[in-house]
């Protein structure tokens, strides 16, 4: 909750009967992990940290560096509505990542933007992401395990009884209200079984931090359905693919909006070939580039929603913003913000033209020309770690071979399970 601090969140827990506390934080992919503590350990966390083994986490630390320290962020305190209560509530706070000798851990995305974010507030670019976020629904089987059949056969702002994935969206929008979080709109999408929901523009860490509590509650409440949320780009190769439609939005006293949002779009389709592995980390992402309205090249403009960047027409100033439609939810929010923002803001700094982009050249076809491409860059390097650069491709180029041994392009339920984050 924001302006919370220690004595508030301490105080939450003992007005409120909490009994446990999960530590939350993302691995380098996007990954949600936690650790369960007692509420009464609660008070030593923030003081000394919690450790765990970072070589268990993929992407982290090599065996003989594996201790790291986790330190909650009280104002990320939030409860789990959909704990049981029996045995006393449970609340969820997001860490830092740090060393054992207390400096921050060169593979914490969460951090790396929050620096970030409180950069560009300093410079006085304060800025503003929106995200919508597609996804599927699919039948489990009699075992609880995913299977490729989606829950119906309706298609876009489709309504029940076709549209059977709106009871699912109501609970997942009142759930997260609980959380308080907010969502705009909610719509069944244009494939079957296939959902949108898109949430107001919020301060880039609060943005990441809504993301990623959204999946973890979608993929709960499915569950509990009987159903299986996939995030995965691509599920089902004769249908519209997932995306993940970012906006941003930035203020600058003095500057028309026009003019920035016209900086910030020339920044970020300066760099957008080099940052395409980070908003589209997965073999089964490019299969959704140039497809159902997906992008696979270089474009702009304001109306046609095919293009990977759109600059909507619309009166108030306010609502003014860019909008990315290249990403999908398979992304670490962290890391694609952070990396978007600075290209936006490299774009304002240098007052950089749209004229200067030369339009229809294509991303990244497959995962192996996009780590080629990140590999290359000095702007990447620029802004993220050493260690964090060569372990997420370290990662992928694993993952490529994988993805091409193993009979790629086809997918499993499996496949749904083990890349989804």
């Amino acid at each position: 909750m924001e302006g919370y601090d220690k004595k508030d969140v301490l105080e939450y827990v003992k007005d409120n009967g909490v009994r446990f506390v999960r530590l939350a934080f993302c691995d380098i992919f996007g990954q949600l992990k936690n650790v369960s503590i007692s509420a009464a350990t609660l008070e030593k966390a923030f003081e000394e940290g919690v450790r765990f083994d970072a070589s268990a986490i993929r992407g982290f630390l090599n065996i003989e560096d594996s201790d790291l320290l986790l330190f909650p962020d009280p104002e990320t305190l939030m409860p789990l509505p959909w704990r049981p209560v029996d045995h006393g509530s449970v609340i969820r706070l997001y860490c830092s990542i740090h060393h054992p000798d207390l400096t921050p851990f060169e593979g914490d995305a969460r951090y790396l933007l929050r620096k970030e974010d409180a950069r560009l507030r300093k410079r006085g670019l304060p800025m503003l992401a929106g995200t919508e976020c597609e996804f599927y629904l699919f039948r489990s089987n009699d075992s609880g395990e995913p299977t490729l059949e989606p829950m119906d056969k309706a298609g876009y702002l489709d309504v029940a009884p076709m549209d059977k994935g709106e009871n699912i969206r109501r609970e997942i929008s009142l759930m997260l209200e609980e959380m308080g979080i907010f969502i705009d709109t909610s719509h069944h999408e244009k494939g079957p079984g296939q959902n949108e929901i898109a949430f107001r523009p919020e301060p880039l860490l609060s943005a990441a931090d809504q993301l990623i509590t959204f999946k973890s509650a979608t993929k709960m409440l499915a569950a509990r359905s009987g159903l299986y949320a996939s995030f995965l780009p691509k599920p089902l190769f004769d249908q519209s693919g997932s995306g993940l439609h970012i906006s941003l939005s930035c203020r600058r006293p003095g500057s028309s909006f026009d003019e920035l949002r016209e900086h910030m779009a020339a920044g970020i389709l300066s760099h957008i070939q080099e940052i395409t592995l980070f908003l589209n980390p997965v073999a089964n992402s490019y299969d959704r580039f140039g497809l159902f309205e997906a992008p696979c090249s270089i474009s702009w403009g304001t109306g046609n929603r095919g293009l990977l960047l759109r600059m909507p027409e619309v009166k108030a100033e306010s609502a003014k913003r860019i909008e990315v439609r290249s990403a999908d939810p398979s992304c670490n929010p962290y890391l694609a913000l952070l990396l978007l923002s600075a290209a936006a803001e490299e774009g304002i700094e240098r007052k950089l033209r749209l004229s200067g982009i030369k339009e229809g050249e294509r991303l990244p076809e497959n995962l192996h020309e996009a780590i080629g491409k990140a590999q290359d860059s000095d702007f990447i390097r620029m802004l993220l770690p050493e260690h964090l650069v060569s372990c997420f491709i370290s990662a992928k180029r694993a993952d490529w071979e994988s993805a091409s041994s193993s009979g790629y392009p086809k997918v499993t339920a499996r496949d749904m399970e083990f890349l989804v984050t």
